[in-house]
């Protein structure tokens, strides 16, 4: 840690904050001369500054705990289809066509870490900890199972501010956070219902406002917001309005479990109970993403980040995998991205976690 942060301070030095832009150009010059499957774009603000991205990562890597292995789904009635949408399949849950936003916090874990100016500023959006996101990520994807458990009869979104404030065994909230642990937290605590900033949803709704992420958009620039604080762990509803208590709100898993990495057993996963949450390794050409399908061309490793694998799919003859993201619709393909299937690229089927909801 400390010779990161030493490195970090002399690439800082070294580069500047007017140079990262360059680097950046640099980047999405390489990608779309390289005759790669997908096209980047300039998705940052001029005043972003080299060190405002790492507040949107989180993804803490722990190889000692893994979930166990679920054990291999039996043979399917119908052939796996060449294209899966878990949008069309279970249209009567909105949650699953949902972008939720992890604001400034690095909560990708509960919501689904370059030796230049580009890798620290992405070291604030991908780092190692990549906390609010994995709450995020985790959160999305047992509201979409729960839904779907339930033929759609549960429709509100589950908790990420609960995750990310209260699970003291997941990581270190906005520092951090461990998707395997998120789930077996579900399982033994429960997540009551809890939507999106001011959204006056559930019993205790997202604390961190949303914000536009390396993007001009219509909501406030992350990079002028303070990174935010892991919000206060409260056992009670923050949402006044909101009819139940939180001892009675709350919703669990019966099992939960690691996917295999064979993309079949992926596949089938998704298939039959829904989306699940996956960690990968972000490079710094991810963040220029725009549309196709993504696959590694160039940069430096930044760390890791949780997302929500909802379906797939072949375009132009290349198989990939539909993901949400959780930095808003503004990002990439209106919130989504697709990444190459098969080969495991970033480590995409190498760290899937899910598990089956209570009801």
């Amino acid at each position: 840690m400390k010779t990161l942060l030493i490195s970090s301070l002399l690439l800082v030095a070294a580069y500047g904050g007017s140079d990262h832009q360059e680097n950046f150009k640099e980047i999405i010059d390489i990608v779309n001369s390289s005759g790669a499957k997908w096209k980047a774009g300039q998705n940052f603000g001029e005043n972003t500054t080299v060190a405002s991205l790492k507040k949107f990562l989180g993804l803490k890597r722990d190889r000692l705990f893994k979930l166990p292995l679920r054990a291999e789904h039996p043979t399917l009635n119908s052939k796996i289809p060449e294209s899966f949408d878990a949008r069309d399949n279970w249209p009567a849950c909105d949650s699953i066509r949902h972008i939720r936003d992890q604001g400034t916090c690095g909560s990708c874990w509960s919501i689904h870490v370059l030796k230049s100016a580009v890798l620290i500023y992405f070291n604030r959006l991908v780092s190692l900890k990549e906390s609010a996101g994995v709450a995020v990520a985790a959160a999305g994807a047992f509201t979409d199972r729960l839904c779907i458990a339930t033929n759609g009869k549960f429709t509100l979104p589950l908790s990420s501010e609960e995750l990310l404030a209260c699970c003291s065994s997941c990581g270190d909230g906005c520092n951090g956070g461990y998707p395997s642990a998120a789930w077996k937290y579900f399982a033994s605590n429960g997540l009551v219902t809890g939507g999106d900033y001011k959204s006056d949803v559930g019993c205790q709704p997202y604390e961190i406002p949303a914000c536009s992420h390396h993007v001009k958009g219509s909501l406030p620039s992350c990079d002028s917001l303070p990174e935010s604080k892991t919000p206060k762990c409260q056992r009670k509803c923050t949402n006044s309005a909101y009819p139940g208590s939180f001892s009675s709100d709350h919703h669990k898993l019966k099992s939960y479990y690691s996917v295999s990495d064979r993309v079949e057993e992926i596949q089938k996963e998704i298939m039959l109970h829904g989306p699940v949450e996956a960690g990968y390794t972000v490079y710094s050409d991810f963040p220029t993403y725009k549309s196709g399908v993504y696959h590694y061309v160039t940069g430096e490793e930044l760390g890791g980040h949780a997302v929500k694998i909802i379906g797939w799919g072949v375009e132009d003859g290349t198989p990939y995998w539909l993901i949400a993201n959780q930095w808003n619709e503004s990002w990439g393909d209106k919130g989504l991205f697709k990444i190459l299937r098969g080969k495991d690229e970033c480590g995409i089927e190498s760290e899937i976690v899910a598990g089956i909801p209570k009801v």
